[in-house]
């Protein structure tokens, strides 16, 4: 049994989240105590117990404490990841695409394909949207050799959620590390602009905007107005910038009062940012592929923005499951995880 503190560094949900899926891989059970103890609302959350239920259904684990608010966890596989058919309903806004990457390694490591259904929010505050998945995490999970499809049914925004994601996985990989430390030659900047139950002005001026603001990047540029309907009304852009090896996703979510030309203008700077830092990953990216990595065979090497406290927890919830030698270079803001 692993003890794990969930006060120390940042103090998130991100802790749970990769004990959880280090723990369904490896059968090592965990008791998680003081969770979420650096957020404004400590203890469990509705994202966070559709996480603990969905890593729970894969490795058929024990589990004690799943509670709204409670600071305690005890989870106990008792068999690998199963491959088979599952869904999930967060019945809030909270993140699909966290529920979604606390199962999605284990399955891809399972013996055979696995379909997935997960419900709630899918473009939401701090956390990464459905097109950030799609568009940024999973190429290079496909790189390594893990095969995700993802498809965005519905879009789920706060506060009602509603959103729906399709997930198809493999299964089978044997994921092989990257050498990430050199992004290579820009090759184009991508995304869409989202208005959910809104006029289509709305998308339309938020791409309008970032492509031209984008034209100083001298690539090809394709950011496409989209109109959706959910029971959830709401607006976004989400960029995706790629390298010959390396990527980075930028996103900015519309708000009462600000006009839509300023939400593009904030995923812009981001992008642009991140383009003139000479990075291979965003640090979101780094942070996300971490787990990734320490599960692949050979060494793995990535270069990042910065070296955020977030990396560094999950390095460390990491280095408690896994006896791999991970080494980090601040001044060259490297991150290698060793054979």
């Amino acid at each position: 049994m692993l003890y794990l503190d969930g006060s120390q560094g940042e103090g998130g949900g991100q802790i749970l989240r990769t004990a959880l899926t280090l723990s369904a891989i490896s059968g090592i059970p965990f008791t998680l105590t003081n969770i979420r103890a650096g957020r404004k609302t400590p203890g469990l959350r509705p994202q966070h117990m559709t996480a603990i239920q969905a890593a729970a259904d894969i490795c058929q684990a024990e589990v004690d404490g799943v509670i709204i608010g409670s600071d305690m966890l005890v989870f106990t596989p008792t068999s690998a990841p199963l491959a088979r058919s599952y869904e999930w309903d967060i019945q809030t806004a909270g993140a699909a695409t966290l529920v979604l990457q606390t199962v999605l390694l284990p399955l891809a490591l399972a013996d055979g394909e696995s379909s997935l259904q997960v419900h709630g929010g899918t473009h939401v505050p701090h956390s990464p949207s459905a097109h950030y998945l799609r568009d940024v995490y999973l190429p290079v999970l496909l790189s390594m050799g893990i095969d995700v499809q993802l498809f965005i049914e519905v879009c789920g925004w706060v506060p009602q959620g509603g959103g729906t994601l399709n997930v198809f996985i493999a299964g089978n990989a044997q994921p092989t590390g990257l050498d990430m430390r050199q992004r290579g030659q820009v090759e184009r900047v991508f995304g869409t602009a989202i208005g959910c139950n809104l006029p289509s002005h709305i998308p339309q001026r938020m791409a309008n905007r970032a492509t031209n603001l984008l034209t100083m990047v001298e690539v090809p540029i394709d950011v496409r107005p989209t109109r959706t309907r959910s029971i959830s009304t709401g607006a976004g852009i989400f960029l995706a910038v790629e390298y010959a090896n390396g990527r980075g996703g930028f996103g900015a979510l519309g708000r009462k009062g600000v006009p839509s030309e300023a939400v593009a203008e904030q995923a812009v700077t981001a992008l642009l940012h991140f383009h003139d830092s000479e990075a291979a990953v965003d640090e979101h990216l780094a942070d996300q592929l971490i787990v990734a990595m320490v599960l692949a065979q050979g060494q793995s090497t990535l270069s990042t923005t910065t070296i955020s406290r977030h990396l560094r927890t999950n390095i460390d919830v990491v280095r408690a499951f896994a006896e791999r030698p991970i080494d980090i270079d601040e001044r060259r803001r490297l991150v290698t995880i060793g054979e």
